[in-house]
């Protein structure tokens, strides 16, 4: 009986992880050079998962990316940051494959752009494309490697997606040819009491050591609990065979007494969901400078789809003194594994729950609205992952300001949406300028900025991040570099035109005409406004004519005639 029972709970352990049947070898490396990772499917970034693998391009740009199999080009997607200049190509399996970072398309696709940038007279463009005019056959040329959007050098990022759903597959799922058979390395085990919530506790940490090829405690191999619900989170990164760079891990199960409790895979993650990243990991230490930790138990507020409950939510109860045995089992997407083994027990002295220094808690799953003489804020039912206290505080206006300062909660604890921040100014704001109030949201030398919207006396903006929050009138325009003195300026000897516009608020439109029509500038990163002379710009004497915009309307224009 023994025996039988062991040889289910293996069989049980190994299902858990039992991978989709993914088409194997029906995609090829998009590029002709080895295909080394920088980054892989499920890496922890800032506010969201990686979502599929970025591939280096031997630090260089401007390498061919190929089709990785015959579909057709569905969309183009051209943006200052997020994927810079896109390429996605459906095919007739289901799947949708996207290159992201390019500097150029190939050249048909190219023009084709180009033209309806024009027609939209915007740079900026997310075209869906009828699929008789761009097909593609396996391996063909589509593009040139590049370096643009929010890439912090060279390199492709690739993603396999669910075309019905738009849902990002792990792309290591398909048998790419990427040699692995490194088992993920775990750094740090993380204990947290579960009789309060994770942001108002800091978690006991333990060091680990590495035996026989499992993991075990470093210290001591009972871990003396002093509360009765507890839950895990660990430190892990994995490597694929013959690289150094860490990535990030694939699945992770906990086990109880033989026991699965959860587990959590980063197989297939929607970019409406990417966020939840922020409630997988324990965001207070990592916003505090600490490691990733990835939580074996879901938060209260947690509506992503990476967990797989089995017998609870990974938080563990310990409803007796006796000793009871913790498995963790770390896996990779080409099966690689390691465990860590440890006995928990509860020492039978609880202490006092939750946080007796907040006199107000807001509550994941509830409408939250907090109210003050000159301050409200407004958090909808899906905007935080656990109990949080509000923290609010004020202080008098400071210069240049119209309102108080109002801080709210902690930067260190994670919004998943935006909150409405009402606040009501400490001095008569005349109507004719109430259309130029931004909220600004102060954090040391860099903060972020909305426009505010007046409402019977109140003004309100949307911020994703807790702070602190004040009103100012801006009626300054934004600032345009000269491109230089004289009724004509002689530009001859120069390939290109570069603008780098300036605001205390922000800039949100910018504008170019060549003689009364628009003129394509680009503007990669959000650095610069750049045009390169082209077919557009005819040899002679012409107008240039520039307008930028910040967020509440102010304008500045300036125009030059030009001789080429």
């Amino acid at each position: 009986m023994r025996l039988f029972l062991s040889v289910v709970l293996i069989c049980f352990s190994i299902s858990l992880f039992a991978q989709k049947n993914y088409p194997q070898q029906y995609f090829r490396n998009p590029m002709n050079i080895p295909m080394d990772l920088s980054a892989n499917f499920g890496e922890l970034r800032s506010n969201h998962w990686h979502m599929g693998l970025d591939i280096r391009t031997q630090q260089r740009e401007n390498l061919d990316v190929y089709a990785a199999a015959e579909g057709y080009v569905s969309r183009i997607r051209v943006e200052p940051g997020g994927f810079g200049q896109a390429i996605y190509i459906t095919h007739p399996n289901g799947y949708t494959t996207l290159y992201a970072h390019l500097n150029a398309f190939y050249l048909a696709l190219q023009q084709y752009v180009k033209e309806q940038q024009y027609n939209l007279e915007s740079w900026a463009v997310d075209l869906q494309i009828s699929p008789t005019l761009f097909p593609v056959k396996k391996g063909a040329y589509i593009a040139k490697s590049g370096n643009t959007g929010g890439s912090q050098g060279p390199h492709v990022h690739f993603e396999i997606r669910d075309t019905e759903t738009e849902r990002c597959i792990n792309p290591l799922l398909f048998d790419f040819p990427i040699k692995d058979n490194v088992p993920p390395t775990i750094v740090r085990l993380a204990m947290y009491d579960r009789t309060q919530s994770v942001y108002t506790q800091s978690p006991v940490l333990y060091s680990l050591r590495k035996t026989s090829g499992s993991y075990e405690l470093a210290g001591t191999r009972i871990i003396q609990s002093p509360v009765e619900r507890i839950s895990f989170a660990l430190q892990a990164n994995d490597k694929i065979t013959g690289s150094s760079n860490p990535n990030g891990i694939f699945s992770a199960t906990i086990f109880c007494d033989n026991t699965p409790m959860t587990s959590f895979v980063i197989d297939d993650v929607g970019y409406d969901e990417t966020r939840y990243m922020n409630a997988h990991i324990d965001y207070r230490l990592r916003k505090k400078g600490g490691a990733y930790l990835q939580h074996l138990s879901r938060m209260p507020g947690d509506l992503s789809n990476i967990y797989k409950d089995y017998n609870n939510d990974g938080v563990i109860n310990l409803s007796d003194t006796s000793m009871h045995l913790i498995r963790i089992e770390v896996t990779d997407a080409h099966n690689n594994k390691s465990t860590l083994q440890f006995n928990v027990q509860y020492k039978g002295n609880d202490k006092p729950a939750g946080n007796t220094n907040a006199d107000v808690m807001l509550y994941p799953g509830d409408m939250n609205v907090f109210e003050q003489e000159e301050f409200e804020v407004v958090i909808n039912e899906t905007a935080i992952y656990d109990t949080v206290p509000v923290n609010y505080s004020r202080t008098n206006a400071v210069a240049g300001s119209i309102s108080a300062s109002h801080k709210i909660g902690e930067e260190t604890i994670p919004l998943h949406n935006n909150i409405t921040i009402r606040i009501k100014p400490t001095e008569d704001v005349a109507e004719e300028i109430r259309d130029k109030i931004v909220v600004y949201k102060d954090k040391g030398g860099r903060g972020a900025v909305a426009k505010g919207n007046w409402q019977n006396g109140w003004i309100s903006a949307s911020f994703r991040e807790f702070g602190t929050f004040r009103a100012v009138i801006d009626t300054t325009p934004p600032e345009i570099n000269s491109l230089g003195s004289g009724d004509t300026l002689n530009l001859k000897t120069l390939t290109r035109i570069v603008f780098r516009p300036k605001d205390v608020s922000g800039i949100k439109n910018f504008r170019a005409e060549l003689d009364g029509k628009w003129l394509r500038f680009t503007n990669d990163k959000y650095t610069s406004h750049i045009y390169v002379f082209d077919e557009k710009w005819n040899y002679g004497v012409r107008e240039l004519k520039v307008t930028a915009e910040d967020i509440v309307g102010n304008k500045t224009t300036k125009s030059w005639w030009i001789r080429r």
